[in-house]
């Protein structure tokens, strides 16, 4: 984007497109195994963008879209405990 780009959007506009962008750059660090192996427990990253925050399994390749911090770094933590003995939980299955 060039200088003075985000000037042309409204305030809620523009942070669609921060929360858009953060979401995708989550999505590009995603890790990649060999044939259906994956870690145990999931890899999961929570990205923070002001009081929201998305939480991403980098080894489901999902993500929860954002939330509020406390409910992405909780749904974060179940999942990780989920897949700590090798289940192969989805992300949205934590809930």
């Amino acid at each position: 984007m060039t200088e003075g780009a985000m000037d042309r959007y409204s305030t809620k506009e523009s942070a669609a497109q921060v929360a858009a962008c953060t979401a995708a750059a989550a999505h590009r660090r995603d890790h990649h195994h060999g044939v259906a192996v994956t870690c145990h427990p999931h890899t999961v990253e929570v990205v923070h963008l002001g009081h929201r925050a998305v939480t991403v399994c980098h080894d489901c390749e999902s993500d929860t879209g954002f939330l509020p911090e406390r409910d992405a770094e909780a749904l974060a933590d179940t999942h990780r405990t989920q897949t700590l003995d090798g289940a192969n939980t989805l992300l949205w299955s934590t809930a």
